[in-house]
Formats: C-alpha cells, sequence, structure tokens
C-alpha cells in the first residue's frame, strides 16, 4: 500500500472516528457541496462555536477527486442564525490526469473563510477554500463553494446554570413553606384537643355537683 492511499484511508478513519463519537452530543448536518468542485459535506459541531467539516469532492475543470478535514470556528455577525467562519485542515486528492503519473496524487492543507445562515433544520452556506499543496498537483488551488445542508441530529438543549439555581431556590422554598405549614396544621390540632379536654373537665365538674 502507498503512501498516499495510507494517507486516504487515515482521513476517512479520522472522519468516521469524529462522527462517532460527537454524534450523540452534538449538530450533525448533512448536505451537497457545489461550486469549482461539487460532492458532499458533512459539518458536525464538537464545541459551542467549533465545527470539524469532512467535504468528499470532484473537480468539475480536471479529473480529481479530494477529500478534506477541516476544523471551523464560527462567530455571530447579525444573530445566532448568520455567522461567519474560518478553519484550517488537511486533503488528499486523487487525480486521473496525465501530469499526475509524474507529480503523484495531490496532498495538502486548506484553509476556509466563509458566511453561513440557518433556517430552522437548513444550514446554507458560501465560502473560499485555498488549498496549498505540498506533494503533487499545482502548489496553489482556490476553491469557492454553496453548500446545503440537513441537520438530522440535534444536541440537546442544557438548562442554563441560572436556571438550575432558579430550580434549587425554588424546591427549597417550596419544601419550607410546606414545612410551616405542616407545624401550622399540627398546631391547630392541638388547640382543638385542648379546647376538647376542657370541655369534657367542665362537663364532668358540671354533673359532678
Amino acid at each position: 500500500m502507498t503512501t498516499f492511499k495510507k494517507t486516504g484511508l487515515f482521513i476517512a478513519f479520522l472522519i468516521i472516528g469524529i462522527l462517532n463519537l460527537s454524534a450523540q452530543s452534538y449538530n450533525t448536518a448533512v448536505g451537497l457541496r457545489l461550486g469549482t468542485d461539487w460532492g458532499l459535506t458533512i459539518q458536525q459541531r464538537v464545541a459551542k462555536f467549533t465545527t470539524v467539516e469532512a467535504i468528499l469532492q470532484s473537480s468539475l475543470g480536471k479529473e480529481e477527486t479530494s477529500v478534506s478535514l477541516l476544523v471551523e470556528q464560527h462567530k455571530r455577525l447579525i444573530s445566532k442564525r448568520f455567522n461567519f467562519y474560518v478553519g484550517a485542515g488537511i486533503q488528499k486528492g486523487w487525480s486521473g490526469e496525465i501530469n499526475s503519473i509524474d507529480e503523484g496524487d495531490p496532498f495538502g492543507f486548506p484553509l476556509i473563510a466563509g458566511v453561513e445562515f440557518t433556517i430552522k433544520n437548513l444550514v446554507l452556506s458560501y465560502d473560499f477554500k485555498p488549498v496549498i499543496n505540498v506533494l503533487g498537483g499545482s502548489a496553489f488551488d482556490l476553491q469557492t463553494g454553496l453548500s446545503l445542508r440537513y441537520v438530522f441530529w440535534s444536541r440537546p438543549r442544557s438548562t442554563p446554570i441560572k436556571d438550575k439555581f432558579s430550580d434549587i431556590k425554588e424546591n427549597r422554598a417550596d419544601k419550607k413553606a410546606a414545612k410551616a405549614k405542616q407545624k401550622e396544621k399540627e398546631r391547630k390540632q392541638k388547640e382543638r384537643e385542648e379546647r376538647r379536654a376542657e370541655r369534657k373537665k367542665k362537663l364532668k365538674g358540671l354533673f359532678g355537683n
């Protein structure tokens, strides 16, 4: 097995591993990417403002297929539904062109910058993705793409710390109120019993005379 094939398998297993580790806790979006290249894109949220994106694409201008793995950092622009993101990663390509026999299949480091808009379960984004190849292919390649993804798995909303403290305070207040109510009930019961005993005592004294 050649070094390039090993690299490709490593990237594939790494993508699968990331998805398996984080699929139960974070958002997963899958969709299509169209532009200078076309293909599939999988985006996985691994932190509040961080995603990992895997892109499998085929070039429209040349006989080349590639796999990219990128880590992206997001920043809100107008609202939480519209944001800007930047990132970087690794990319492995397989070329079917004649020149690739001498140059070898490309391997390099892509950068990415784009904007993203979310509507319910749909994520629409447009990005620039330049690639610096250190092995094979051209030394520099600029790609652009429009991606449409569907959110298949949404992470559960966690209860804010402030709300948790509020719940604790409310529970304590409820317990305190219930305890006070019980004491009041016991006090009234005791007073009724004392009055009943007093009446019995008076009746006993009256009939005794």
